[in-house]
């Protein structure tokens, strides 16, 4: 008889967004009259850059000729795309990555919850509280999971990112095989200092241990002082994969592309000791797992790194950026606490009460959708994420609302 996954009981019965997505609908059906505001699931609203648009076009050209006709193409992503990442993500900020060291895929949410397959089962991972639930899921569904615990973190362990440490993740207090870390963070916005990153750096290998660097929202960076890879600390190529986003980044949400960077200097260690390249082992899953972004998809973003495409993605991020201030500074104003919104889309609020009751007074009083940071993890209980990703107009109007019922 056919068999399911056992493994799958450990997850939340259902997955966080989703959730939120079940209560807007019931919502939409019993006040049908409401025009409701979504600051809840990190979605783009404003149009790709046209630079990007013109390569999309002339892309799809190419594919209406037989001449430059494409049919399958690399898995890891066609060369143009991967040394324009190379040269101007990394190396024009005096960071060393190969454009063979660049996996091009269709979005980094697949790539970070694929990435675990390569290890075993048994190792020990740690992950912040709160963060993105993908990172826990996706552990859980391959069987790194202690029987008898309580929360469906089980057999992972928690990286708590208190308010007294900026939301940062604190070193563990045990030893670990593989560590998730995010900055900017998902969904606190907090991002990582340099001398936090020195020290995950020198305690992974220290281990021996593996970091997943998830700089999906590095582009919303605007401090010079902090760190947009992983690779400028000295040392972090041996021991760190980083995962990069075109999806906020050039609103690429409904496009797909975004890349991974494995090192050729990066290992993992087999059960006789011997240490194994991991570039080998994801280019070996890729290749036979995936069948690489479209063409017009890739051409689409090569646009972004030139003038035009740069100037273009720049102020979108702006934009969204721009919408994060007047979030934090409403919230301010309101008596609550929060984070991020400077270098990052997210705003994270300390709502003083239980983050899906907040959820539910915004939803019902103020037709606003935001996200219960209780489902970002144990240590998301009491917040809640605002997003930025909206319409100017509709943010002020949504922290318009949000005053009126919190005031």
């Amino acid at each position: 008889m056919i068999r399911v996954n056992p493994h799958h009981a450990a997850l939340p019965a259902r997955y966080l967004f989703a959730e939120v997505a079940d209560r807007v609908r019931a919502f939409r059906r019993r006040r049908p009259e409401v025009e409701l505001i979504s600051l809840g699931i990190g979605d783009v609203t404003e149009p790709l850059p046209p630079a990007c648009i013109r390569a999309f076009h002339a892309g799809v050209d190419e594919l209406a000729a037989a001449a430059s006709f494409r049919g399958y193409g690399p898995e890891q992503g066609y060369d143009f795309l991967r040394e324009a990442i190379a040269r101007h993500d990394f190396q024009a900020r005096g960071v060393h990555v190969d454009a063979d060291e660049v996996f091009v895929s269709d979005g980094s949410k697949c790539d970070i919850g694929n990435f675990q397959e390569l290890f075993a089962t048994d190792i020990r991972v740690a992950i912040p509280d709160p963060v993105y639930p993908v990172y826990v899921d996706t552990n859980l569904m391959a069987g790194r999971v202690s029987a008898g615990k309580g929360n469906h973190r089980g057999g992972l362990v928690d990286l708590p990112c208190p308010a007294a440490n900026g939301y940062a993740p604190q070193l563990p207090q045990e030893p670990v095989d593989l560590i998730y870390l995010c900055s900017p963070n998902n969904p606190t916005g907090a991002t990582m200092t340099r001398p936090q990153l020195q020290q995950w750096v020198e305690y992974a290998r220290a281990q021996r241990a593996l970091i997943l660097f998830d700089a999906a929202y590095e582009a919303f960076i605007r401090d010079d002082a902090l760190p947009h890879s992983i690779y400028e600390i000295p040392g972090a190529r041996e021991l760190a994969v980083e995962f990069r986003s075109y999806s906020k980044t050039a609103g690429f949400t409904g496009v797909r592309c975004a890349y991974t960077v494995v090192p050729r200097d990066c290992g993992a260690w087999q059960d006789d000791g011997t240490r194994v390249s991991l570039h080998g082992l994801w280019n070996r899953r890729q290749s036979t797992k995936f069948n690489g972004v479209s063409y017009p998809v890739q051409r689409a973003a090569e646009a972004i790194y030139t003038p035009q495409g740069r100037q273009q993605v720049r102020a979108l991020a702006d934009g969204y950026l721009a919408n994060a201030r007047i979030i934090r500074e409403g919230i301010t104003s309101l008596g609550l606490r929060c984070a991020g919104g400077d270098n990052s889309p997210y705003v994270w609020i300390d709502a003083g009460r239980d983050s899906w009751e907040f959820f539910g007074l915004l939803l019902e009083q103020a037709g606003v959708v935001c996200t219960p940071g209780a489902g970002f993890g144990p240590g998301g209980r009491g917040h809640v994420r605002i997003s930025a990703f909206n319409q100017r107009a509709r943010v002020e109007l949504a922290m318009q609302r949000i005053a009126h019922v919190l005031g």
